[in-house]
């Protein structure tokens, strides 16, 4: 079986490869240290969501990284290929993080997917999916030690 480097539906957009490859340089760079490389890669009016919340605007996108990174020590992401169609991307990719108040610090890995809309040349729009209880809730002393609880109840 052969794997096609990349998917493409519908009509090609030029900047979108290029933009893709701004994202996936930033988030393999992204610190708090260096959130002033968004604007690189973001619009002034983009929407951003996870599981964990929402913002809109590259202020509030910046407020809300600084959050998520603060207490980060490392974090890394391996990207598959990405599906694109027209100016929209669904990037998958599964995130090596390591994080002071997460599993002791130790590295945890969470597959998740970014999907993307581009103008511009700048994401205007972005929403992760992921696993919140993979990301957090396995990873808390007492709240990984329930989960496997009822997980061995369960099985």
């Amino acid at each position: 079986m052969t794997t096609a480097s990349a998917v493409e539906v519908g009509s090609k957009n030029s900047a979108v490869p290029a933009t893709l490859e701004r994202f996936q340089t930033l988030f393999n760079r992204l610190d708090k240290g260096n959130l002033n490389k968004l604007p690189d890669v973001y619009s002034e009016d983009v929407r951003f969501q996870d599981p964990l919340g929402s913002v809109q605007g590259l202020d509030e996108l910046t407020r809300y990284f600084a959050g998520a990174y603060a207490n980060a020590i490392s974090c890394r992401f391996d990207f598959s290929e990405p599906v694109v169609n027209g100016d929209r991307a669904m990037v998958p990719w599964v995130m090596h993080l390591r994080h002071k108040r997460i599993n002791k610090g130790r590295e945890i890995r969470v597959e998740g997917a970014s999907h993307l809309g581009i103008a511009d040349g700048k994401v205007n729009y972005h929403r992760d999916y992921f696993d919140a209880g993979q990301l957090l809730y396995e990873h808390l002393p007492l709240v990984g030690r329930v989960i496997r609880m009822v997980k061995g109840y369960a099985g």
